[in-house]
């Protein structure tokens, strides 16, 4: 396995600060593909670097509030990186919550690391239980693969999402056995796996990813149930980059027409041609009545992890109501109406992220997880409210979000000073301050950020149906057909105890009483 000073396991300097953090991807001669053209360095690479910048405030946000993201490793005793972190009570829920919020609102994008940290935590309570079943020895080498993460604070990504092909068919019913990443030949020294990923967010941009399998799976799909941890520059992987909307911005000079120059998500597709992954970093390898539990957990936590859309939502609200302002208009009723419109929804987001937070219980590992109804509920909001908001943040600024000049007309030494003259807004206000404004818009609706805060939201953590079939899993309707019953004088209970016993676990969550 090809290794680069960026990925090797231990024994390198601790990664600190988002300067460390920027650094620390340069030199690793990753198969990158863009344009049609190998990318010699990403680091430096226009279109590439906003997302690499937007990983980096992770770190200095560990910094700037060390309480909020960052925490005591139980596995080395120093302080890490939040999203490194396996929960051990509701307190550790709420905080990734709180610090994903607070990290949307400060990057308007998507920061790139919950898809691990949600990785690793499902994946610490499903290798305990695997191990418990099969006596296998999944869990102690994953905690060993946590502790040397957290010696040198790296980005571990995750990787589920399988490209499928014939989706009316099991794995191993396609025809090309790669349309889910599958173990390809085995050794004594370990497995190689090939296959591909798509639409993984920030794998470039991370040191390490979690390999996980994408469905339920059956017992003729063995050599697909395998979870496993590879170095993003390990040999045979290669990265097509994604395109996003109004992506070659970046490559045109200046920041005015970008909207925000300075942080974007990033999405990519991973090619796995014959990887080698030793034993030693394999977590599933044929278990395939565990893959189900390990895309359920997953997405539990993950689903609530959409909380971060509520940040970006604070920062397109901030921006909808700065051009009210701008444009004169903020002291309108009907302006300040669609504000709290757009507010309501938004923190609709959130509260139902956060409560999932809040009601989390231990499993049997000691590792908590999150409500999964609430989980699912925020994230089928998530699918919906993003698009509203930006509908109506579009509504508040205007046709000229559409069809402003760009940015080399406005600094023509020419008509530069006539295009200033006629977009003017409020006289206090800055002709220029109002169309950065305008193009930030753009960027979260239209442009490179709207991937992160609404195609993704669609279809991010699963689409629509799969948090529509897990409610429905979950809505518990024939006990609240018994309590209808009671309350319509249908049926006498002598024993109320024994319709407590019936919501079991689930009403010891609802109805707990916190700490």
């Amino acid at each position: 396995m090809k290794q680069s000073e960026g990925s090797a396991v231990s024994g390198k300097t601790k990664i600190r600060t988002g300067q460390d953090y920027i650094q620390s991807l340069r030199n690793r001669d990753l198969e990158i593909y863009l344009f049609g053209e190998k990318v010699d360095e990403p680091v430096d690479h226009p279109m590439i670097r906003p997302s690499i910048n937007a990983v980096a405030k992770t770190y200095d946000l560990a910094h700037e509030a060390p309480e909020l993201a960052s925490v005591i490793s139980p596995f080395t005793g120093e302080r890490v990186s939040r999203f490194l972190h396996i929960c051990t009570d509701t307190k550790d829920l709420v905080l990734q919550n709180k610090m994903q919020r607070k990290l949307g609102q400060e990057t308007g994008t998507c920061f790139q690391r919950c898809v691990g940290m949600d990785a690793f935590n499902a994946l610490y309570s499903v290798t305990f239980e695997v191990d418990e079943k099969y006596s296998t020895i999944y869990h102690e080498r994953l905690k060993k693969f946590i502790t040397s993460m957290h010696q040198a604070n790296y980005v571990v990504g995750g990787a589920m999402t399988d490209v499928k092909g014939d989706r009316s068919l099991a794995p191993h019913q396609q025809e090309d056995p790669d349309m889910f990443v599958h173990i390809s030949r085995r050794t004594a020294e370990g497995v190689y796996i090939s296959g591909a990923k798509a639409h993984q967010t920030g794998c470039i941009n991370s040191h390490w990813m979690i390999v996980m399998p994408t469905m339920k799976l059956g017992k003729e799909d063995q050599d697909y149930a395998v979870a496993a941890a590879v170095p993003v520059d390990a040999t045979g992987i290669t990265y097509i980059y994604g395109r996003q909307s109004c992506d070659t911005r970046s490559m045109e000079g200046g920041s005015i027409d970008q909207g925000n120059s300075s942080y974007s998500g990033q999405e990519a597709m991973v090619l796995f041609e014959n990887v080698f992954v030793p034993n030693q970093l394999i977590f599933m390898d044929g278990e395939y009545d565990f893959a189900s539990m390990l895309v359920e957990r997953f997405t539990t936590y993950h689903r609530r992890s959409y909380v971060c859309k509520s940040g970006v939502g604070d920062a397109l609200i901030g921006a909808a109501a700065s051009i009210a302002e701008y444009n004169g208009v903020d002291g309108a009723s009907h302006i300040k109406d669609k504000l709290v419109q757009m507010t309501h929804l938004n923190e609709t987001i959130y509260g139902t992220g956060i409560a999932s937070s809040y009601q989390g219980y231990a499993t049997k590992s000691g590792a908590f997880i999150c409500d999964p109804m609430l989980s699912n509920v925020c994230k089928h909001h998530v699918t919906k409210f993003p698009y509203e908001i930006s509908r109506l943040s579009q509504d508040l600024a205007g046709g000229l979000v559409v069809t402003l000049p760009s940015e080399k007309e406005i600094n023509h030494p020419e008509i530069g000073a006539l295009l200033k003259k006629y977009l003017q807004g409020k006289k206090e206000i800055p002709t220029e301050h109002r169309i950065r404004i305008l193009r930030l818009i753009e960027n979260m609706t239209l442009g490179r950020n709207a991937v992160g805060y609404l195609t993704e939201s669609l279809h991010g953590a699963g689409s629509p149906q799969a948090q529509r079939i897990l409610i429905g899993r979950l809505m518990q309707l024939e006990y609240k057909k018994r309590l209808a019953r009671i309350l319509a004088g249908i049926e006498v209970v002598e024993d109320k105890t024994a319709i407590v016993q019936e919501l079991g676990s689930y009403f010891e969550r609802v109805f707990k009483i916190p700490d």
